[in-house]
């Protein structure tokens, strides 16, 4: 009976403990699976919108529909084994919006919500992007009073009062434990003479320590509070895989790298994007050789029906490969379809296999200047 009772109490006490994160669990709950391949996932802050029309001031918040500019967007890679590549995006970066021309990028959520967003980032990075995450004002106020505060080197004083907006910021110089609304106030802060650059750098050093405490064992505890702040802050189409995949990620560390995107101060206050820097950042630091969305991709109809190959085209593309095209090889009899490619590509032909679910990979030489080339054999699923 003692140890019936003992079991029951011990039982009550998961339960309190994991409560907060039922939600979450409920909605993605999956086992943490170790990613074959990076999973790349856009995180953007979204600003509040304010009642105007209301009769006291200053005016309240509206009930956050997650449609206002962005005011944080980073972009972040996981790999198997804990490494975390993260590449800031300041909001003012100047680009072309896919269907609205050019702005800063920060206006892209707001004119074609989160999948225009991301076009946008797809299209000046390179990077096909898996899914997002959008977090309300107050997503990472509540996420670090969740974790009980964070340690942090304030760089310098920082002093100011925005009523309307309701920011007050009064920090001194120095390494100290901050709280929620005091880390609210030091990313948000933009009159150090750095503007928007200054605010992306302190963003970093946030989520260096974020991730260095919630990683340590005296605090995995903590997890189901931080969970629940998150759930109840964020809006997201991160799917079941995608978020087992991150978390058998994240399992071997985090080891996380950071980085801003490359430009320089343009018109206006804008960041003008280096191209040439950001080709060269990505090719450092945000190709994985394993990951066949990077390889250079030929695809051939040997003997599949008519339309298989340009089919198979525009759903790699889609599938954020970026460099597919067509080869034209002679017609044979071929009943499987061969995925080729040179040594050392093994684990890149084997994803596209699981990718297509059918085939046979083969370690050898295919169409000129491709990676890997896909010979569509008559085993093609007939086009749709």
């Amino acid at each position: 009976m003692v140890v019936r009772v003992l079991l029951l109490l011990i039982l009550a006490g998961l339960i309190a403990l994991i409560s907060p994160a039922l939600p979450a669990l409920g909605r993605y709950g999956a086992w943490p699976q170790t990613p074959e391949r990076p999973v790349n996932v856009l995180l953007a802050g979204v600003t509040p919108k304010y009642d105007e029309s209301a009769p006291v001031w200053p005016w309240p918040a509206k009930a956050e529909d997650y449609s206002g500019l962005t005011d944080t967007i980073v972009l972040a890679q996981l790999r198997a084994g804990g490494q975390v590549e993260l590449l800031s995006i300041p909001r003012d970066t100047w680009v072309t919006v896919p269907g609205y021309g050019q702005s800063k990028i920060n206006a892209a959520n707001p004119r074609g919500g989160p999948e225009t967003l991301i076009k946008a980032v797809e299209n000046l990075t390179g990077i096909g992007i898996d899914g997002y995450a959008l977090l309300s004002l107050n997503a990472l106020r509540d996420l670090t009073n969740a974790s009980g505060g964070v340690t942090l080197n304030v760089p310098s004083r920082m002093k100011y009062d925005d009523n309307a907006g309701k920011l007050h910021v009064d920090l001194q110089p120095g390494r100290q434990h901050l709280t929620g609304e005091q880390v609210e106030g030091f990313l948000r802060f933009r009159h150090d003479g750095q503007g928007d650059i200054g605010r992306v750098s302190r963003q970093q050093l946030y989520f260096q320590a974020m991730g260095q405490k919630l990683t340590s064992p005296l605090n995995l505890w903590r997890w189901p509070g931080v969970v629940s702040a998150l759930e109840r802050n964020t809006k997201s189409d991160l799917g079941k895989k995608t978020v087992s995949q991150a978390l058998g990620a994240l399992l071997g560390g985090p080891k996380i790298n950071s980085y801003t995107l490359p430009g320089d101060f343009g018109p206006s206050g804008t960041w003008t994007p280096d191209r040439s820097g950001i080709r060269a950042l990505v090719a450092k630091s945000f190709t994985d050789p394993n990951d066949p969305r990077t390889r250079s991709v030929a695809v051939a109809n040997i003997d599949a029906p008519d339309g298989a190959a340009r089919a198979l085209q525009n759903k790699l593309l889609a599938e954020g490969y970026g460099n597919v095209w067509i080869a034209s090889l002679p017609r044979v009899d071929a009943p499987t379809t061969l995925i080729a490619g040179s040594q050392g590509s093994d684990t890149a032909l084997k994803l596209i296999k699981a990718e297509l679910g059918y085939g046979q990979v083969q370690a050898a030489s295919g169409a000129q200047g491709a990676d890997i080339t896909i010979l569509l054999g008559s085993d093609t699923p007939i086009p749709n």
